[in-house]
This record gives C-alpha cells, structure tokens and sequence, in this order.
C-alpha cells in the first residue's frame, strides 16, 4: 500500500515484495524463463526480466531489500520528536486556520 503522501510502501509490503522477487530468484535458477515467472508471481514481465538480469549479476541477494531509498534525515532525534508533537497538534494550534 502507498501512503497519499509519497511515504512508500509499508515494512509488511517492502516483505511482501521482497519475497516475491526471492521468490522469482529460487524460479530463475530452476530455468524458469521470465514470462512464465510474471504469470505464475503475478507481476510484469518487465518486472521479471529486470529480476532476471540483476539475479544473472548478482544472485538472490541482488534481489533482496536495500531498505528505504533517499538521503538519511538530518535531524537529530529531539528535532524530530518536536516536529511530530508540533504537527500533531495541528493548524489551529498555531493560529493557521
């Protein structure tokens, strides 16, 4: 599921995801051709011939999860709590309404 506000995928659906694309790894090395791998995972077959080349390179571990992409946040953790406390307080809080 993504998030309206461009967060990304959940940490259950970047699971999910990754364990289709093992998934495709384990079919890629039993021959499996990349059209049969999106019928039977239920993905592209651009999906699958990315998964593909980059298992040919790489192995099943090109295909697991790198974690978030992006630069890291720079704020420190105290910043960061302020921030969520400020925006849960909402507009009004703040006299922009």
């Amino acid at each position: 599921m993504r998030y309206a506000d461009g967060g990304g995928l959940t940490a259950k659906g970047s699971r999910r995801r990754e364990a289709v694309r093992l998934e495709a790894a384990g079919l890629f090395a039993e021959g499996v051709v990349p059209p049969e791998v999106a019928r039977q995972l239920r993905v592209s077959s651009k999906s699958a011939y990315q998964w593909q080349q980059a298992w040919r390179e790489g192995g099943a571990e090109a295909l697991a999860s790198r974690g978030a992409s992006g630069q890291r946040c720079k704020l420190s953790p105290q910043c960061r709590e302020k921030l969520a406390d400020y925006l849960e307080q909402g507009p009004a809080a703040h006299g922009w309404d």
